[in-house]
């Protein structure tokens, strides 16, 4: 039966290899190397070495502060949301792995959210956010900074509630008698919290850490829904920055599509990064 597998596993591997060349591999090659020319459609360029990516930062010989302005938004939002979505979220998996009545109800009432489109989920809150500032004459894009917090709160809302379950299902693995062990020894909860809890659910930290992440950086369709980058396009994330440059500028595609490579480049960086650490974290655990 090995054998056989091994014999006929080229077979089975190639159509998804072929796939994944035609949808990925193939644009992304592609991409990169649009991004060192002008063009209209993918198919009428010029090449033009590395201006596009000197236009980023600097149009006309004068600073554009834009694309970095977008980039310390994004990062300053990721950190936040990761820090809140994670915190939130493994307290509530904690509280509802004790055995309280309703625990069922809880889960899916917190998981509801993650069902909805971010689309949708933004246009709801928008209405929400606006209706409770009208009454300080103000909108949720009055400020950069309303903005940046009503965007928070949609994500933490959407995923706080996906997040929960991936901690439920590592809290539910940790052994029993490794608690009870625990108890034992006359462990208080903050020492159970400390050495044994944090230590097993290692994997599920990585897990969701990564996870949110990268949802951080990437975020588009709430951005675009919920402030569409105003005022002034300083509540513009990374995503919409891109979009913007691509579709909202005429002969900026090339420029978009240098920001689509160091976008790429930097989430993946962050995410390997992350990744190695919480890892290496899970080997000391």
């Amino acid at each position: 039966m090995e054998k056989a597998t091994r014999k006929y596993f080229p077979v089975f591997v190639l159509p998804t290899m072929i796939a994944f060349a035609i949808g990925f591999l193939i644009p992304f090659v592609y991409g990169i190397f649009l991004s060192f020319c002008k063009f209209t459609t993918v198919t009428d360029w010029k090449w033009i070495g590395v201006q596009n990516y000197t236009r980023i930062v600097f149009v006309n010989g004068k600073l554009d502060t834009t694309f970095l302005h977008s980039l310390w938004y994004t990062a300053l939002f990721t950190i936040v949301s990761v820090l809140i979505i994670n915190v939130v979220s493994f307290a509530i998996a904690m509280l509802l792995t004790k055995g309280i009545k309703g625990t069922n109800l809880f889960r899916t009432v917190f998981f509801m959210p993650n069902l909805i489109g971010g689309i949708v989920l933004s246009y709801i809150w928008l209405m929400i956010f606006n209706s409770i500032l009208s009454n300080f004459s103000r909108t949720i894009v009055s400020t950069q900074w309303s903005a940046f917090w009503g965007m928070i709160v949609v994500v933490c809302w959407q995923q706080i509630g996906y997040m929960m379950i991936i901690y439920i299902a590592g809290i539910q693995n940790i052994p029993g008698e490794l608690i009870e062990a625990a108890k034992i020894d006359g462990a208080s909860s903050w020492q159970m919290l400390k050495s044994v809890t944090l230590p097993m659910l290692m994997p599920t930290i990585t897990i969701c850490t990564f996870l949110t992440l990268t949802n951080g950086f990437k975020l588009f369709d709430q951005n675009l829904a919920l402030t569409g980058g105003n005022p002034g396009k300083m509540s513009q994330l990374l995503a919409l920055n891109i979009y913007d440059t691509m579709y909202g500028t005429t002969g900026w595609q090339g420029v978009g599509q240098a920001k689509a490579v160091i976008f790429f480049i930097l989430v993946a960086v962050i995410a390997v990064i992350q990744n190695k650490l919480t890892t290496s974290k899970e080997v000391e655990g």
